[in-house]
């Protein structure tokens, strides 16, 4: 019944409505009660671009929206709107600061503390990823990432001490934030300081295994802790469709929806697919796969999958098709589908497509924890203030949100939506402030000029009423 006016969206009583941000690109204060220098402290022009020695005034990220000071008036906006839930995540810097010491960081402790006393006080359940594109820049320059087995050992200890800090009051935890864009960027979602295109196969792979052992490592961990604590991994959900009915065309979109469900084969089933063993053996690399390795995947599979929708591509065996803009999961444009400003399809059925993929392959509970529509906004003077007419983005979510409620009907289970930069942050693939997701405008621009001040957008209303109505005041359209 898709596009029919007979639909009738609903969601299920306890769905979890609220909103994502990262520690990078909200936080700021980088150098503040004993914070370390992250990775993204010198990306200052966002994931592509090379990294500088050390932090650059331009920077937007240095300062970023200064979360850091101003976290208690963000989450009473966030309260205002009837979150029941908001994800961010841990600077693990700001807990140990090199990343490889024996002993925490207590002023960074304290700070999450301080979000989580604020967060109960409005009765909003955190959501907390433990790893968020950030990884300490020192264990990118003394130990190449996650391409050293050590890196687990170091993550199992920040693990363990923030989850035996915060696991009585943080049921739902994420291990890695969109854990198989490595593939695509090893230095953001790695801290692989090898230049990618210098980076071997054997390398990259054997990072990616490292990463799976912590990933299991921390769920073990955590349940031990506590055993009602639920622990999901966290991938970017991209449906890829056939440019073609080519035969050879339908073959290159198997082929790369495999490299994107390795990731959560293993998270949900706890061993490797044998497509992922084949693609180790053609491209001639042998995993060390320490003992008890295999064991711990097998052990500790995650209690849900959330994931990341933006866009849908296209795929095809032919070679001279162009890639879509600002995409880091390859792909080629669907010549169907409108883009956004920044060159990403925008394409609602394919959220409502990749939950039944999704649920269909692993059964598993899902979790919509990042969408959103980026949108260069025009703060103006309204009857009660300054705001944003933005009735694109309340369009784009609307639409999407529809087709979650369709799962929904299609028998998937979905626990919640938390739509990403639900108060406007600095991008991570551009670094730019202008590119702008939230329901919250603030006064930065992207030569960092700004007061900083929070502004209600119109999308912040509509999101209010559709919590409050609990996704009732969708609109679907007819034909």
């Amino acid at each position: 019944m898709t596009g029919s006016t007979m639909f009738t969206p609903r969601f299920p009583e306890g769905f979890l409505w609220g909103g994502a941000t990262a520690a990078n690109q909200v936080e700021g204060a980088y150098d503040v009660d004993g914070k370390g220098l992250s990775i993204q402290d010198v990306m200052p022009k966002g994931i592509v671009a090379p990294r500088t020695e050390r932090p650059t005034p331009d920077n937007l990220k240095l300062e970023a929206i200064d979360f850091y000071h101003r976290y208690a008036e963000d989450i009473a906006l966030f309260a205002e709107m009837g979150f029941k839930i908001y994800r961010f995540s841990i600077a693990w810097s700001r807990i140990f600061p090199l990343g490889d010491e024996t002993e925490p960081n207590e002023e960074g402790l304290a700070f999450y503390d301080r979000v989580l006393d604020e967060l109960e006080k409005h009765g909003i359940e955190p959501l907390v990823t433990l790893s968020h594109y950030e990884t300490p820049l020192h264990l990118a320059e003394a130990y190449d990432g996650w391409t050293d087995r050590r890196l687990i050992g170091f993550y199992e200890r920040y693990a363990r001490t923030v989850i035996e800090r915060y696991g009585h009051r943080v049921k739902y935890w994420l291990t890695f934030n969109e854990i198989n864009s490595v593939l695509h960027a090893p230095l953001l979602s790695g801290g692989i300081n090898t230049p990618k295109e210098r980076l071997a196969p054997k390398d990259l792979y054997q990072a990616i295994h490292h990463e799976l052992v912590a990933s299991a490592s921390a769920t073990r961990i955590a349940h031990e802790i506590n055993p009602d604590i639920k622990v999901g991994c966290m991938v970017i959900g991209v449906p890829i469709y056939p440019l073609t009915p080519d035969p050879r065309d339908v073959l290159a979109c198997l082929k790369a929806d495999h490299a994107n469900l390795a990731f959560s084969d293993v998270h949900v089933r706890g061993e490797y697919p044998g497509y992922f063993l084949r693609t180790l053996a053609e491209k001639g690399v042998e995993l060390d796969i320490a003992e008890g390795d295999l064991a711990t995947l097998k052990e500790h599979t995650v209690d849900f999958v959330s994931f990341s929708y933006y866009m849908s591509v296209c795929d095809t065996a032919a070679q001279a098709a162009g890639q879509g803009a600002g995409n880091i999961m390859g792909g080629v444009p669907n010549p169907t589908l409108a883009a956004s400003e920044w060159g990403w399809q925008i394409d609602p059925i394919g959220l409502r497509i990749i939950l039944n993929q999704f649920w269909d392959r692993w059964g598993k509970p899902l979790f919509v924890v990042e969408n959103g529509l980026g949108a260069k906004d025009e703060l103006i003077e309204g009857p009660d203030g300054p705001t944003v007419e933005d009735d694109y983005r309340i369009a784009y979510m609307n639409d999407h949100l529809v087709q979650v409620a369709e799962a929904i009907a299609d028998g998937v289970e979905v626990m919640g939506y938390t739509s990403w930069g639900c108060i406007d942050c600095v991008s991570a693939s551009t670094a730019q402030m202008s590119k702008r997701y939230g329901f919250i405008y603030v006064d930065r621009d992207d030569d960092g000029a700004g007061s900083l001040a929070r502004y209600r957008k119109k999308s912040f209303g509509w999101y209010k009423e559709l919590i409050a109505s609990n996704g009732a005041t969708l609109r679907v359209s007819g034909g």
